[in-house]
């Protein structure tokens, strides 16, 4: 038997977006948690592969502001500067 959603819109980049603004809009998160940096970081994943680039730039550039006292090497932050520098 096959577990396969109904509703595959689930799995679709608009969900995805809304997923991590979600996590965003908790400042709680965004403030205590990687996983609030993060989500700047994928949303402008998400944003950029859709096409905006506006609301993609402005996610790109609040992830690494909200890291700036992380070591400089860090791969996601290394690679969230690689592709915020593309949209420019």
């Amino acid at each position: 038997m096959s577990r396969v959603p109904e509703h595959r819109e689930d799995f679709g980049l608009d969900s995805q977006l809304a997923r991590f603004q979600k996590i965003i809009d908790h400042r709680g998160v965004v403030a205590t948690f990687p996983t609030g940096a993060l989500a700047y970081l994928h949303l402008g994943r998400g944003y950029a592969l859709s096409g905006d680039k506006n609301k993609a730039r402005t996610a790109y550039q609040e992830f690494p502001t909200l890291w700036k006292d992380a070591d400089p090497d860090l791969p996601a932050l290394k690679q969230g500067r690689a592709e915020y520098a593309t949209l420019k």
